[in-house]
C-alpha cells in the first residue's frame, strides 16, 4: 500500500518545522492546546490540497507526492493521491480502503483495528482522542503554531506528532515513526466546515481488482 497507511510523510524542503531543528524550549501555555482543541471540537468537515514528503533519518527525501484531503467528522476522510502515482485511501466510519490504482489492488480492513491511536485518529477523530496522546507544549515559529503531541501507544509506530497552526487553521503536520522517517505534510486551499458529497467517503471496489481483506458490514439494524 506504498505509503498511504503511514498517514503521511515531508516538506521539510519546502516548509521548515521549528520542531525539526535543534530540540527547541517548548511553552506549557494554553496556546497550543487550545489551538488543538478548537481544531478537534469545531471542524466538522476540512477540504484542502497537500504536498507531501517521506525523510529518512540521514534526512534524505525518500519520496515525494501530492493530492486531495477531505476529511469529515466524526471517523471519515478521503486522500487522494495524484502524483507521483494513483492512489485513494478512504475511511467511511466502519471501514479503510486503500486502492492502488496501478497495481489494480484493494485493501481493506476494519477502521478501528487500522487506525488505532496513529496520527490519523487526529484527523478523523473528536476531542477524545486527546486521551491517547500526551501534550509535550508548543512553539510559535515564524506565523505558525507548532503543537507537539507524543503518542501513548507507540507499538503503533509512531513517537512524535507535530500539528502546525496558521491563523488558526491547521497548515501543517509532521509525523515521526520508530525509524526516524519523517513525514511532513503541506495542506494549500484549505476550506473548513464547508459542505462535503457523502460520496467522496463511500468506496465500492471498481469491477476486476483484487480485493484483499473482508470488510465490516453494518448491522441490518443500524441500516
Amino acid at each position: 500500500m506504498r505509503i498511504l497507511l503511514t498517514l503521511i510523510p515531508a516538506i521539510a524542503l519546502l516548509v521548515g518545522s521549528a520542531f525539526a531543528q535543534d530540540e527547541p524550549v517548548l511553552d506549557q501555555d494554553s496556546d497550543g492546546r487550545q489551538l488543538l482543541e478548537d481544531f478537534l471540537s469545531n471542524v466538522t468537515t476540512l477540504s484542502a490540497r497537500f504536498e507531501q514528503q517521506l525523510i529518512d533519518a540521514d534526512d534524505a527525501v525518500i519520496e515525494t507526492s501530492s493530492g486531495t484531503l477531505d476529511l469529515r467528522r466524526p471517523g471519515q476522510f478521503r486522500w487522494s493521491y495524484f502524483d507521483p502515482y494513483q492512489q485513494v485511501l478512504v475511511a467511511d466510519g466502519l471501514n479503510i480502503w486503500s486502492y492502488d490504482i496501478d497495481l489494480e489492488q484493494v485493501t481493506v480492513k476494519a477502521q478501528d483495528e487500522a487506525l488505532g491511536s496513529t496520527p490519523a485518529i487526529l484527523l478523523g477523530g473528536s476531542s477524545d482522542v486527546l486521551e491517547d496522546f500526551d501534550y509535550i507544549g508548543s512553539l510559535n515559529d515564524r506565523g505558525t503554531v507548532w503543537v507537539r503531541l507524543r503518542p501513548r501507544d507507540t507499538d503503533n509506530g509512531f513517537n512524535k506528532v507535530e500539528l502546525g497552526f496558521t491563523d488558526g487553521n491547521l497548515s501543517r503536520m509532521l509525523f515521526v515513526d520508530n525509524l526516524e522517517q519523517t513525514t511532513i505534510v503541506a495542506l494549500f486551499d484549505v476550506e473548513i466546515n464547508e459542505p462535503v458529497d457523502d460520496a467522496t467517503f463511500a468506496f465500492t471496489p471498481p469491477a476486476g481488482v483484487d480485493v484483499v481483506g473482508e470488510p465490516l458490514a453494518v448491522p441490518a439494524a443500524e441500516r
